[in-house]
Formats: structure tokens, sequence, C-alpha cells
């Protein structure tokens, strides 16, 4: 019965996503469906990034002015 509630309880450990986000220099060209990108761009005012929504084929990507404390992000290049 031990084993089981250790086994469980390291499983919900390890299935919670992590709480930093990664912050792209520019906007990716190839974006899933439903997938999100933040993006510092100079579109949005100091303080707040760019959340990129990737959106399905022949609909436009979703784009909204966020705010992200630094603390949780990292700055990153885009890679095509």
């Amino acid at each position: 019965m031990r084993i089981l509630v250790s086994v469980v309880v390291l499983s919900c450990s390890f299935g919670l996503p992590c709480s930093a986000q990664t912050i792209l220099k520019s906007e990716p060209l190839m974006l899933a469906p439903y997938e999100v990108a933040f993006v510092k761009d100079a579109s949005c005012p100091s303080g707040k990034v760019m959340k990129v929504t990737g959106a399905i084929r022949g609909l436009h990507r979703r784009k909204a002015c966020v705010p992200m404390p630094g603390e949780q992000a990292s700055l990153v290049a885009a890679t095509p």
C-alpha cells in the first residue's frame, strides 16, 4: 500500500507544469494550433509581452499584450 501511495504522489509532482515561461525575441514562424508563445516585442508597453496563440488553417493568430513578471521568465531566441 505504501508503494502505491508513493507512486501516486510522485506522478502528481512530475505532472505539474513548470511555473517559468520562456520569452522569445521574435515570433516563431511555425506555431501549432492553440499553442502559446510569449514574445518580447516593441509593440507592447514596458512590463508586458505579446502572447501569441496559434490558429487552425485559414484563421489568423491571436495576439495580445499581457503582463509578465521578470522573475518568472527567461529570454531566448526563436529558432525557425
